[in-house]
């Protein structure tokens, strides 16, 4: 078990809603907003990283075909599970970047997961996500904006992601500030197109 993992894994035996993601207006609200800036329609396969007890899941999953949700916390994921059984979620216990399931998404979800990371792995996961991305997927960040004991604080985050992602031929399609949270639309490249236009 890696360092990361035993520390949220603790977390969730400590706190099993850390965050108050059941109960919380706040929380409410940014979900609904995360799902309203979603593309219209619905997803055939999304991947939502840093799933942790699968209160968004569970909305996510309204919207796909198939959903699979990654957490680095085994505790975490058991909740999850229980919340969301017999909607076909799979979860898988990962820590990303290092780790990261086959498959092929239209739609992946990062939400109040960047500032997580280390900076240094800002950078492959973009790659991996690039290598993942059906023609023309959805790539959605929501990052909180409050003071946060990370090195790279929820903007920090964002922006770095997307820098990367633009690399990589991702367009911004929507990014807009919410009270306490960010949230910013990409889409990878299509398939008959080098480099999409990006929003203004």
């Amino acid at each position: 078990m890696s360092e990361r993992a035993a520390r949220f894994d603790a977390l969730y035996r400590e706190k099993p809603d850390p965050w108050a993601f059941e109960t919380s207006d706040y929380e409410r609200q940014k979900y609904a907003a995360t799902l309203a800036a979603l593309p219209a329609g619905r997803f055939r396969h999304a991947i939502e990283v840093g799933c942790s007890i699968g209160v968004f899941t569970r909305a996510l999953a309204d919207r796909c075909e198939r959903v699979t949700a990654l957490d680095v916390s085994a505790v975490a994921l058991a909740s999850a599970q229980a919340r969301c059984a017999g909607l076909g979620v799979d979860f898988r216990q990962a820590e990303v970047p290092a780790q990261w399931p086959d498959g092929r998404f239209d739609l992946v979800v990062l939400s109040e997961v960047l500032y997580f990371l280390e900076p240094a792995e800002i950078e492959p996961l973009a790659q991996r996500i690039a290598e993942a991305a059906a023609p023309g997927a959805a790539v959605l960040l929501v990052n909180y904006l409050g003071p946060c004991d990370r090195p790279l604080d929820g903007a920090a985050a964002a922006q770095a992601f997307v820098a990367a992602a633009r690399e990589r031929g991702f367009a911004v399609r929507d990014q807009r500030t919410e009270p306490g949270y960010r949230i910013d639309l990409l889409a990878a490249p299509a398939a008959d197109a080098a480099l999409p236009a990006e929003a203004s």
